[in-house]
């Protein structure tokens, strides 16, 4: 897979040096990560050498503010990053993805005190959890009591902590609170047609003290460690990472296409050697770069906005929304199509029935829901209040 892109904006957006280098040691252990998948799937997690290798890599670093000893890198660096990780094997880049926005918006926001506890002196503290389906969290003295359940907190066997959302009983705030794994209750439930590698199970917590410190507004824009990345917000962060991942996705599946087709070609009969088989090929090539680079487009003009010490407009956050359910949908049609003129080949084990099944996992993401698309279209058409605003995947206001 070739990188089409690697500039940023520059100035108040930092611009990571470590962007090239990682890219590098990531394709140094893709051989590793493509041979464990199998074995991490029927595991339900990742491999331990794969996690070494990952953490080696420095992987769990890009969304952690510089401050704390983390890369911050900028939104086209992430979807990249993400997206390369991904092209290598989707449950892997999913984790990659989940941790990327756990872990750095837990070093961004919470109070000072808990980042230098959870990321002082070079340290990654991987975070996973649930940020939907909020818990119940009662304040008292110095914090909180949590309780409540959450599903699919992705790449949980290989946390630390968790973070949880959950309604202030006495306000209705809602809140992110962060809380050691330890405490809570998992619950072995994953059982999925895809991404099975990503060990995406629920868990349940009762009554568990949780410091002032570790809690933050689920909707702030404010960090408290970091730069101008974090005034996106949670929601921002999480598409960031979830548009490279369809993109790493659906890349993988045309190029297991590409492998095949050479294979059968010249084979009596053979479809691949049909004009209907090269159309569909060349489309789908048309559209995952059209995809990508839209992609790409949208979230350099949330850069510049963001290097300019503002925040995305409402047009730019409905853009970047758009831009990750065409990333989603197309890398969901690309590999449809891999399906489709693998013929019998995409009926056995191996690598492009898993990516297949991944990527419709994937897609299920509530970040690629039907509601996102519909406000989207409502702003777009020109039929929202003019200051409207979004909160997460619902479009509301005025002010």
């Amino acid at each position: 897979m070739t990188d089409q892109l690697t500039t940023t904006a520059s100035g108040g957006l930092h611009v990571s040096e470590e962007f090239g280098p990682l890219l590098t040691r990531l394709d140094d252990i893709g051989p590793l990560i493509r041979r464990e998948a199998q074995a991490a799937e029927a595991a339900g997690r990742l491999t331990p050498a794969v996690v070494q290798a990952l953490h080696d890599s420095g992987v769990f670093r890009i969304c952690i503010p510089r401050s704390l000893g983390g890369y911050e890198f900028s939104p086209r660096q992430a979807i990249q990053t993400v997206e390369r990780v991904s092209h290598h094997d989707a449950s892997t880049g999913w984790i990659v993805h989940a941790v990327y926005v756990c872990s750095g918006t837990t070093a961004a926001y919470v109070g000072e005190e808990a980042a230098q506890s959870l990321y002082g002196d070079g340290r990654v503290t991987l975070v996973a959890g649930q940020g939907t389906r909020p818990g119940t969290a009662v304040r008292v003295d110095g914090g909180y009591r949590l309780s409540g359940s959450w599903s699919f907190a992705s790449g949980m066997h290989h946390a630390d902590h968790l973070h949880s959302a959950a309604v202030v009983e006495q306000t209705g705030q809602v809140l992110i609170l962060i809380q050691p794994k330890e405490q809570a209750t998992l619950l072995g439930n994953w059982d999925v047609m895809g991404l099975r590698a990503t060990g995406s199970i629920d868990y349940r917590l009762d009554d568990v003290f949780v410091p002032e410190a570790y809690a933050y507004d689920i909707t702030t824009t404010e960090p408290v460690s970091g730069g101008a990345l974090y005034r996106v917000g949670v929601w921002n962060i999480a598409g960031i990472a979830l548009t490279g991942w369809a993109l790493g996705v659906g890349r993988r599946a045309l190029d297991e296409l590409r492998v095949l087709a050479r294979q059968k070609s010249g084979a009596p009969g053979a479809t691949v050697d049909s004009a209907e088989f090269h159309a569909d090929y060349a489309r789908a090539e048309i559209a995952l770069r059209s995809a990508r680079a839209w992609a790409l487009e949208v979230w350099a003009g949330i850069e510049t906005a963001l290097d300019a010490g503002g925040r995305p407009s409402t047009e730019q956050e409905t853009l970047a929304r758009l831009a990750l359910i065409n990333a989603t949908r197309t890398g969901q049609s690309v590999c449809a199509t891999a399906y489709k003129w693998a013929g019998t080949a995409a009926l056995r084990d191996g690598d492009l029935q898993r990516v297949f099944r991944d990527m419709h996992a994937g897609c299920q993401h509530i970040t690629s829901g039907p509601a996102v698309l519909h406000h989207s279209g409502r702003h777009l058409a020109g039929l929202a209040p003019d200051d409207a605003y979004w909160v997460f995947g619902e479009l509301t206001g005025p002010k």
